[in-house]
């Protein structure tokens, strides 16, 4: 593989943008860890170059949004099984249940994924047998405006600033790793090859 280090922060920024825009992209699902060691796979919503910002959907009753709280580290896995690349992050999570960025992705969301929100307990609650969480009536449907209008009060963003990069290209030759340190106020990130 013959790259540079700026092709390694493209290539990054790209499988990103493609995650969060594809269904299709094997990014578009990442594994999420916070500080109390818990590991979760998310969506990722978006992906924003500028700042190296990632988002993700929640619900604001969450164990995760109680862990952020208390210790906002976060850590962030993406991979490409079939491209061979892994993309691991650290950064700093916040969670939004008001203001402009969550009324954005509220607004954005189909009904049927905002019906996720509509559970009547919260994610984690224990209960006496298998269910969704969610009332009867909205399983398998795709409901509409004023039946979801409710879960609004549930949902959040999940805003993660990335503070590095970790990228690891797996080959039978010999495998390739390098990290990238964002830049603060637009300067230049710092970008190094490491021993795999």
């Amino acid at each position: 593989m013959d790259m540079t280090l700026a092709d390694v922060e493209k290539d990054i920024k790209t499988r990103l943008q493609q995650g969060a825009t594809s269904r299709k992209s094997a990014m578009h699902t990442c594994v999420v860890a916070t500080a109390d060691c818990d590991l979760r796979v998310m969506v990722l919503r978006e992906y924003c170059s500028e700042t190296n910002r990632l988002r993700f959907h929640t619900d604001s009753r969450t164990p995760k949004v109680t862990a952020i709280a208390g210790n906002p580290s976060v850590a962030v896995l993406a991979y490409d099984q079939q491209g061979k690349v892994q993309i691991r992050m650290r950064g700093t999570a916040r969670v939004e249940q008001d203001g402009p960025v969550a009324d954005a992705a509220w607004a954005e969301a189909t009904n049927f994924a905002k019906r996720c929100y509509l559970a009547q307990q919260a994610p984690s609650s224990a209960v006496p047998e298998p269910t969704s969480g969610l009332p009867q009536w909205a399983e398998g449907t795709n409901p509409a405006d004023e039946e979801v209008a409710p879960a609004r009060d549930n949902f959040a963003v999940l805003l993660i600033e990335i503070a590095q990069f970790d990228w690891l290209y797996l080959a039978n030759e010999g495998h390739r790793r390098a990290r990238i340190t964002p830049g603060e106020d637009g300067a230049e990130p710092d970008r190094t090859w490491l021993v795999p």
